[in-house]
Order: structure tokens, then sequence, then C-alpha cells
């Protein structure tokens, strides 16, 4: 089910992460030029509207249908939503989100459907013809028929948040929130559902504090300023390192192992959050824009210009507070936090829990064959995954890619790609041991490592000596 629901959000936010500099872009126009922006500008805010309701759900749609049949799918997704958005008042961010894998899906069954049928010389016009027609007909569709009912289920989620907002009930979506981050779905729930709606708050009231919920940094702060003083072991020596990469860099998911060794610890990002969600509304702060990646550095270049305070008391009181809980727990807990223990543990009980004891002792040392089974020729090619492939992945492959390099290893490729999208060519594939099932569908032929911790894994080491020895 984990999968599944990591699956599903994963084809969203695929829609909307290649095209977030768009709406940075977009969120920066606003932010300066409108009324109440740093520089008011007439003329350069007109941009904002046909920005936020033509341009990025063209961008979402033509995105959507690509990953799903390629240019072509992109193509007609791209025609269909301006259906949506001539049919509608409103930005049709859900209704690209809907028809882009839509329109990819009809278009990749009518090429599966003519293959081999079209004779020789006649392809073009039949690629084009069919484009058009196809077009044509779900763009008049689109503007009768798909649009209003586009226009129900946006109107629906609308009230929705409006409910929490109203009732000042916001604050316990991170009960929600900061669980699902911890199981990789931090880019579906920001990039997939926040984002789109967000963006339409702020064409209504210039900014949006959706765009917070869950790119604060403060919670996994706490967490890891707790590991720095009260941690121990591997985990206490790697937090500070952690703290740079998750508060200035903006990659999230390096806290997420050291929550998953110590699984209470979920409590202290959730009131974190929750308290620096309601410092944000008590101070009617926001940001014009998505803040990715959820670095406070990117955070305060999205902050609309009467927001400064608010944010940065959200942030601070989010930070404190799961601070605060992150001690006692660790102190209650009083075990040694290893993480090289842990993930070897964890991953032996695993095998052991299948009666694989050979496998078990592979998981122990972080590799795990699958497929057709480690091969023993020369690597050329690794592959560095993670949910969105751009976080954690990008500085994963980078460190990685030193130690090979200092290893006298640097002819080896690495290459960070999304978990759900990894090359058929890799051979040998890295990636946080939550992700692993995933990953071994992607790319079934691939031998397989499973980390723990993104910034100070022990499994590359191991790999980097396996390396010399197959490579050599």
């Amino acid at each position: 089910m984990k999968q599944k629901v990591q699956l599903f959000g994963r084809t969203l936010s695929a829609m909307v992460m290649p095209n977030i500099g768009a709406f940075i872009t977009w969120g920066f126009i606003a932010a300066l030029f409108i009324a109440t922006g740093w520089l008011p500008n007439e003329k350069f805010a007109a941009l904002v509207g046909p920005m936020s309701s033509q341009l990025l759900p063209l961008l979402i749609a033509f995105t959507g249908g690509y990953n799903v049949s390629g240019h072509r799918g992109g193509v007609l997704a791209a025609i269909t939503t301006m259906g949506l958005i001539v049919g509608s008042d409103i930005p049709m961010f859900l209704g690209a989100m809907i028809m882009g894998p839509l329109c990819g899906f009809l278009m990749k069954k009518f090429d599966a459907a003519i293959e081999g049928k079209v004779k020789a010389g006649f392809e073009m016009l039949v690629n084009n013809f069919s484009i058009g027609i196809i077009g044509l007909i779900l763009v008049l569709l689109a503007v009768q028929v798909i649009s209003p009912v586009v226009q129900v289920l946006n109107n629906a989620l609308a009230a929705g948040v409006n409910f929490f907002v109203t009732n000042h009930l916001l604050p316990f979506t991170s009960v929600l929130i900061e669980p699902a981050k911890i199981l990789f779905l931090n880019n579906a729930i920001n990039h997939g559902i926040l984002t789109p709606m967000g963006s339409q708050q702020v064409n209504d009231i210039g900014k949006s504090l959706l765009f917070l919920l869950e790119a604060n940094p403060g919670p996994g702060l706490g967490v890891l300023l707790a590991y720095c003083l009260a941690g121990k072991g591997s985990a206490k020596g790697s937090a500070p390192g952690a703290v740079i990469i998750h508060f200035f860099g903006g990659i999230h998911e390096i806290y997420f192992p050291y929550i998953l060794m110590n699984p209470l610890l979920v409590v202290s990002v959730i009131c974190g959050g929750a308290v620096g969600i309601l410092v944000e509304t008590i101070f009617g702060a926001g940001l014009t824009g998505a803040a990715a990646p959820g670095s406070i550095l990117a955070i305060l270049a999205m902050t609309a210009h009467d927001s400064y305070i608010g944010v940065c008391l959200g942030v601070a009181a989010a930070a404190a507070v799961s601070f605060a809980l992150s001690m006692v727990i660790l102190k209650v807990a009083g075990k040694e936090e290893n993480l090289e223990a842990a993930a070897a543990q964890t991953k032996a009980m695993k095998a052991a829990s299948k009666g694989a004891e050979a496998e078990g002792a592979s998981l122990a040392s972080g590799k795990k064959s699958v497929g057709e089974g480690r091969s023993e020729g020369k690597v050329e090619f690794i592959v560095f995954a993670c949910d969105a492939g751009m976080g954690s992945s990008a500085m994963g492959a980078t460190v990685l890619k030193k130690k090979l390099k200092e290893a006298g290893l640097e002819s080896i490729r690495v290459q960070h790609a999304p978990v759900s999208s990894i090359p058929k060519e890799a051979q040998v594939v890295v990636t946080h041991e939550e992700l692993g099932p995933r990953a071994a569908a992607s790319n079934p032929k691939a031998e397989l490592i499973l980390i723990h911790n993104f910034l100070a894994a022990p499994e590359y080491d191991v790999l980097v000596e396996d390396l010399k020895k197959r490579n050599l």
C-alpha cells in the first residue's frame, strides 16, 4: 500500500517538479510587481494572471503527457488543457494534473493500436493528423464537459482548505504531513498537492501559507540539533553536517533516517510543525511561490514582503519545539544511536524473517542483488536514486563521486535519478532502504545497494572497496 501511495504521489510531483523554475519565476514577479509587492509595476504585474492561468497549467499538462507517452502525449495534453483554460475562470492546475497523464495514456494506446498498420511513407501524415483530430475532439470536450467537472472538484478542494483556515485548524495538518514526509512522500505532498493549491491562493490574495506547510525546515532542524547534543555514536558525529545540508541546502530527506532510528521522534516533528504553522497563521505569513528546495534561503527569497517576521518566527518556533521534545526523547531512549549498526541489523532481520541467511549477510553489508543477481564484471555506470531524483540523490552522487575519485575509479559514471525511472543501463543502483522495493521494480536487473544515511553511509566505502576488486 505504501509503495502504491508513493507511486501515485510521484506521478503528481513528477508533473510539477520539472517546472518548479517557472513557478519560482512567477513567484518572483508576484512578489515584486503586484500592487502589494516590493516594486509595484502595473505593466510587469500583468504577467501574473496569464502565467498562472495559462503558462503553468500548460507546462504541467505537457509534462504529465510527456511522462506517459513522450512528446506526442505532451502535445495532446497541452491541447486538451487549453480547452480547460478557456472553459473556466480559475487556474486549471488540478485539471492539468488530471488531463496530462490521461491524454498521455490515450496517445499511448492509440499509437499501440496502429503500430505496424501504417503503410510506408504515410507515417508522418498519420502521426500529425492523429494528434490534430484527437486533439480537436478532446479540446472541445474539455471546454463543454470536462472543464465544469474539474471546476466542481477544484471548488471542493478549495472549500476544504478554507475550512481548515477559517476554523484555525491548519496546524493540525502536521499530523498528516510530517509522518508522510518520513515515508518519502515529501515531494508528492509539496509539489503534487500544496504547490498547485498555493499558487491558486497567490493568484487570489498575493501569498499563501500552503507553500510553508511541508517546506518549513524547522521541525527537521530541531531533531538534528538534538542529535548534535544528545545523540550517540555515528548519529551524533554526522548530525552537524546534516544540519547544514538540511537547513541551508534544503534537502529534507537527510533527517529522515535519524527519525526512523528513533520512531518516537515523529512526535517532535509533528508538534514542531504544528507550532510553526500556528505562529505563521497568527502573523498572517505566506510565500509568493514554491520554495524549492526547502532551504531557509529559498524560503526567504520567496517570502512576501509583509511576512518576514512571521516566517522567521514560524521556523524558529518549529525548531525550538522539535528540539526540546527530541532532547527529552533521546535522553529517555538512552541507547546507542549507531546508524551503521541500525542499518545492518534492520536489513539482517528482514532477511532472516524470510529465511535467507546468505541474503541476510549481504544485506548486513549494505548490498543486495536483485533480478539476475550480482554481476562480477566491470562496473561502468552507477545510479544514485531518490524519490524525485533531485535532492538526496544529487547529494549522494556527489559524495560517491568523490570517494571513487580518491580510489582512482573516476572513470565510473555516477548519475542521480528518480527511483521510478532508473536508467535501464545502470549496473549498480544506490538508494535508501525505504525506496528499495521501488528501485528493484524500476530496474530489476541492477545490483541494489541499500543505505540508511545519505551523508555518512558505510555502504559507500564497502562499495568502493568492492569496485576496486572488480574494476582495477
